[in-house]
C-alpha cells in the first residue's frame, strides 16, 4: 500500500535560496574585500572498472580536487598584484630561483556563504591551498574607467564542508 502524503509534503514550503553575490572569503595576507569572484570546491571521482565474462562492475577510484579560479579587484593601494606576488614568492623566488617548503606556502582558505542577514549558512574550509596560475589583466587605451582586475587560480590538497 502506497504511503499516504502529509500536509507539507503537498503543500508549497517556503525556502529561501542561496545567492550568488552573498560570500566572503578569507586568505590570510588577502583583504576580504579585494576578492570579486570566486568558485566553490569542485571534485572527480575516479571510476575504476572489473571486466568479469560479458559484465562489468564499477568503484570508486581516488578522489581529485580540482583548482578554482578567483577574482580580485587590482586597486592603487592594497595592490591585489603585490599581495599576490608576494603569497607566490613563498613558492618560489624569482630572483634566486629557490623554491619554498610547503609549510611556508600552502594556507588554509575559508569561504563563507551568507544567508540574507548576513549569517552564515554554509562553510568550505580548503585546505593546503597555494595559487598555481596568474593573471594580471590587460591594460588599454579604450576603455577608460573599467577597473583592472587579477584572475588567479588556487590548487588545495582537500575542502571540508563544515556546514
Amino acid at each position: 500500500m502506497a504511503d499516504l502524503l502529509t500536509n507539507n509534503e503537498m503543500f508549497y514550503t517556503l525556502w529561501e535560496p542561496k545567492t550568488k553575490n552573498r560570500f566572503l572569503m578569507y586568505i590570510d595576507g588577502v583583504p576580504t574585500y579585494l576578492i570579486r569572484k570566486t568558485d566553490r570546491p569542485k571534485w572527480t571521482q575516479e571510476r575504476k572498472t572489473v571486466d568479469y565474462i560479458n559484465l562489468q562492475w564499477f568503484w570508486k577510484g581516488k578522489t581529485t580536487w580540482s583548482e578554482i579560479t578567483l577574482e580580485l579587484y587590482d586597486p592603487v593601494v592594497p595592490s591585489a598584484t603585490q599581495v599576490v606576488f608576494e603569497w607566490f614568492r613563498l613558492s618560489h623566488e624569482s630572483v634566486t630561483g629557490r623554491d619554498g617548503y610547503q609549510d611556508f606556502y600552502k594556507k588554509e582558505v575559508t569561504i563563507d556563504v551568507l544567508g540574507p542577514v548576513g549569517d552564515k549558512v554554509e562553510e568550505w574550509t580548503l585546505k593546503g591551498t597555494f595559487p598555481t596560475d596568474y593573471d594580471g589583466g590587460t591594460m588599454e587605451w579604450e576603455n577608460m574607467g573599467d577597473h583592472v582586475l587579477v584572475t588567479m587560480k588556487l590548487s588545495y590538497d582537500y575542502a571540508i564542508l563544515q556546514f
